[in-house]
C-alpha cells in the first residue's frame, strides 16, 4: 500500500468514526431532551395540544431515535464490510472471473452495480419491514398491509430498473468514451435526466402507486383557484391522493415542471384542515415559488453535481482512492463502475459535517413561505393548520436545539408559530 493509500485509508477512517460519534452524540441530546420535557406540554401549546398528543409524539421521536441508532449500527458495519473489510473488491473479482468482460466492458460493470444494489436492498428490507410494521404500527401510522408493501416493493424495483439501468449504462459509456473531459458530459446528462424526471413523474411514474382524483370539492376548488390567481400561479391541475391507503400522516405538494405542475392534496390533509387552513397551507407552498426556492435548489443541485463529477473525474484516474477503500482497481480493464460505488460510498461520510449549513437555507425558505401564506391568508389560519398537522404526524414540539440545526429542514413549531406572533404584533 502507498502512502498516498494509507494516508486516504486513515481519512476515511476519521471521518467514519468522527461522523459515527457525532450522530451518536445527536441522538442522544434529542432522544434525552425529548424525554425531559415529555410531562407538561410547553406553554405556548398548552391551550391547543393535549397532554397525551404531546406524550405521544415524545414517544414516536424516542422510538426512531432509538431506531436510527439502530441503522448507524448497521449500516457503519456494512459500508466497512464493502470497502475495507474487502466486499466490493471480492464482488468485483468474482464478477471479472465469471468470464462476463468477454462480453464488452460494459457488462461487467452493469452487474456490479446491479449486485451492489441488489445485496444493498435485501439488507436494508428488515429495516425497512421493522419501521413500516412495527413502529409505525405501534404509533396507528401505518395502514398498508404485507400485500401492499410488497406490490410498492416490486413496483419500485421496476421503475428502478427501466429508467436507472439505462442512465448507468449511459453514464458509463460516456465515462469510457468521451475521454478527461468526460465528467462534463456525464453532468450534462444526469442533469437532463433529472429535469425529464421532475416532468414525467406526476404523470407517469406517481400514478403507479397512488391514485390522483381531481378535487371534486366544488366550493374548495373555487377557493383554491383563486388564491392561485391572486398569486400568479397556474397549474394543471388540483389533485387529490389515497394517502391514507398507505399511512395517516397528512401532506400537501406540489409536483412536476414548467407546464406539468400539479397541486396535490393528502386525502388525509382534506380531513384534518378546513378550508381557510387548507388556503394557509397551498399558500405556504406557493410562496416556495413565489420566492423561487425551488429554482434556487435546482440551481444548487446543478452547481453541487457539477463540482461532484469534476471531483469523480479526477478521484477516478487514481490508484490510492481503490486501494485505500480496499479495492484492487481492474489491471486492462475498466474502473468506472468502481469508481461510481466507492464515489457513493465515500461522499455522504464528508457532506454529512456540512449538512448544518444546507439545513439553515431550508428552514430559512420555510420562514419566507411561511410570511408569505401569512400575507397571502390568515395568519391563524395557517398556524392552527401547523399545529394540526404537527400533532397529526406526532412531531415533537420540543426537539433539541442542537439537533435541530444538524437534521431539520423546517423549523420546529415554536419558533415558526413565535415569528407569526411577532409579525401579527408589529401589524397589530
Amino acid at each position: 500500500m502507498s502512502d498516498y493509500s494509507f494516508s486516504f485509508t486513515l481519512v476515511f477512517t476519521a471521518a467514519l468514526v468522527l461522523g459515527v460519534l457525532l450522530k451518536l452524540y445527536l441522538a442522544s441530546r434529542q432522544m434525552r431532551h425529548v424525554a425531559q420535557h415529555r410531562h407538561e406540554v410547553p406553554a405556548a401549546f398548552a391551550n391547543t395540544i393535549s397532554l397525551a398528543a404531546h406524550q405521544k409524539a415524545a414517544s414516536y421521536t424516542i422510538a426512531k431515535a432509538r431506531f436510527g441508532l439502530l441503522e448507524l449500527a448497521f449500516g457503519t458495519a456494512v459500508l466497512l464490510g464493502w470497502t475495507l473489510l474487502g466486499g466490493i473488491d471480492a464482488l468485483n473479482q468474482s464478477i471479472m472471473a465469471s468470464g462476463l468482460g468477454s462480453y464488452g466492458s460494459l457488462a461487467p460493470q452493469l452487474v456490479l452495480l446491479g449486485a451492489f444494489g441488489l445485496i444493498s436492498g435485501l439488507l436494508d428490507l428488515p429495516f425497512t419491514l421493522y419501521s413500516t410494521f412495527v413502529i409505525e404500527e405501534r404509533f396507528g401510522f401505518n395502514k398498508m398491509t404485507l400485500r401492499l408493501w410488497v406490490m410498492d416493493l416490486l413496483k419500485s424495483t421496476l421503475v428502478g430498473v427501466l429508467i436507472g439501468l439505462p442512465i448507468v449504462a449511459l453514464i458509463l459509456w460516456i465515462m469510457g468514451s468521451t475521454g478527461s473531459w468526460w465528467w462534463l458530459w456525464a453532468w450534462g446528462t444526469w442533469m437532463g435526466f433529472n429535469l425529464l424526471i421532475l416532468v414525467l413523474y406526476p404523470t407517469v411514474i406517481a400514478p403507479l402507486f397512488n391514485k390522483f382524483q381531481p378535487l371534486d370539492d366544488e366550493a374548495l376548488k373555487t377557493r383554491v383557484t383563486a388564491l392561485m390567481q391572486r398569486c400568479g400561479f397556474a397549474a394543471k391541475g388540483l389533485f387529490v391522493m389515497d394517502g391514507s391507503r398507505r399511512s395517516a400522516h397528512a401532506n400537501a405538494y406540489f409536483t412536476g415542471f414548467g407546464a406539468s405542475k400539479r397541486v396535490v392534496f393528502y386525502d388525509t390533509l382534506l380531513k384534518q384542515l378546513n378550508p381557510g387552513e387548507v388556503d394557509a397551507v397551498l399558500a405556504h407552498e406557493l410562496g416556495h415559488f413565489k420566492h423561487k426556492h425551488i429554482i434556487k435548489r435546482i440551481v444548487s443541485m446543478f452547481a453541487m453535481s457539477l463540482a461532484g463529477f469534476a471531483l469523480l473525474g479526477w478521484l477516478s484516474t487514481q490508484v490510492w482512492f481503490y486501494t485505500g477503500l480496499g479495492v484492487r482497481p481492474n489491471m486492462g480493464g475498466s474502473n468506472d463502475a468502481l469508481a461510481l460505488l466507492l464515489f457513493m460510498l465515500v461522499v455522504p461520510l464528508f457532506s454529512f459535517f456540512v449538512s448544518p449549513v444546507f439545513a439553515l437555507f431550508s428552514r430559512k425558505h420555510e420562514f419566507e413561505a411561511d410570511a408569505y401564506a401569512v400575507a397571502q391568508t390568515q395568519a391563524r389560519d395557517l398556524q392552527t393548520a401547523l399545529l394540526k398537522l404537527y400533532q397529526d404526524n406526532a412531531s415533537t414540539l420540543t426537539p433539541d436545539p442542537v439537533f435541530v440545526k444538524f437534521y431539520y429542514s423546517h423549523p420546529p413549531a415554536s419558533e415558526r408559530l413565535a415569528r407569526m406572533d411577532a409579525g401579527l404584533g408589529a401589524s397589530a
